[in-house]
């Protein structure tokens, strides 16, 4: 368990600086109709690449200078290409708005850099498939990138073990996390995101002492009632998710179907990252290697030092003193 702890620490410690503050690479351009066929295009949420190095490509019959985008009677149609994307941009949302009509988005990825963009008989069956896989893929790229809710499920697993009450344990917390994410989307709860995520640094934190706890042979109540727990925060950090959805501007009609594919991505990520952390386990145990003895509570300081680290610097965030 040493090999396994130090290889945490040593991924966690060595993740960037961006994906510590769990920020996302998503950028956000919005063209709106300001007369038939011309558009103004302005960033609501800019990449961290800059919005000057984006290589946005309009169909060929439009001609883009932004914040112009020119595309005569014929109207914005056709592909619309990202030539650059990469780590420090995974994707981008499109929103355009009509002078008539409602709004259509539109989501870019490394895997998909060109999207197709529909006429006003939209959405077609090939647009939900597109959907699908575009939140598919984001809801495994945010759980996979997302190193305090990874730190979290790692903390449950070295609690409660492996074998029945694990399982409990993340279906508990699949359960919270996916109906605060439900209500949070369709706007029944509301949270500011900065303190959110000061809470999710400091339930990470919690399972630290939890773990530290259990090493000198206390009950702590994670050991006790591990579902409660993991249901519990699986609510905050299910708002969380959905802080992750609330910047796209997703069309109202499709945001059950972006929901269901998102959550459905996060459970592939982290059902994914559970199993690798068990296969890990189970190799440690057949290279016959000694495991820990209660005394060992390194594991459990080192979770909560780097959560500690992130709910300071997101508490001082909320205070706006960054």
């Amino acid at each position: 368990m040493r090999l396994l702890a130090a290889w945490i620490v040593a991924a966690t410690l060595l993740a960037p600086a961006a994906l510590l503050a769990h920020e996302s690479s998503l950028g956000v351009l919005e063209l709106r109709e300001v007369r038939q066929g011309a558009y103004v295009g302005r960033w609501t949420m800019e990449p961290t690449i800059g919005a000057a190095r984006v290589d946005l490509r309009a169909p060929p019959h439009c001609f883009l200078s932004m914040p112009q985008l020119e595309c005569g009677a014929k109207g914005l149609v056709g592909a619309m290409t990202i030539g650059n994307l990469g780590s420090r941009m995974s994707a981008a949302l499109i929103k355009i708005i009509p002078l008539q009509g409602e709004t259509r988005s539109y989501t870019i990825t490394s895997a998909n850099p060109t999207v197709s963009i529909l006429g006003p008989e939209a959405p077609t069956l090939e647009s939900w498939m597109a959907l699908g896989a575009t939140y598919l893929n984001y809801g495994v790229d945010h759980i996979l990138l997302g190193a305090d809710h990874l730190l979290f499920v790692f903390g449950l697993i070295w609690i409660v073990g492996v074998g029945r009450r694990l399982v409990s344990t993340i279906t508990a917390f699949t359960i919270g996390h996916s109906i605060s994410l439900a209500a949070a989307a369709f706007g029944v709860i509301g949270v500011p995101e900065r303190p959110l995520n000061a809470c999710i640094a400091l339930s990470i934190v919690f399972v630290g002492v939890e773990i530290v706890k259990q090493r000198r042979g206390e009950a702590g109540l994670t050991a006790r009632y591990p579902w409660a727990v993991a249901g519990g925060f699986g609510l905050v950090h299910g708002i969380g998710f959905a802080s992750a959805l609330a910047g796209l501007g997703i069309e109202r009609r499709l945001l059950p179907a972006a929901l269901a594919f998102f959550n459905i991505g996060v459970e592939i990520g982290q059902l994914a990252f559970v199993l690798l952390t068990l296969a890990l386990i189970w190799a440690h145990r057949c290279l016959g290697a000694v495991l820990p003895g209660s005394r060992d509570l390194l594991p459990g300081y080192a979770i909560g030092s780097i959560a500690a680290f992130w709910f300071i610097g997101r508490l001082l965030r909320v205070l706006a003193i960054d």
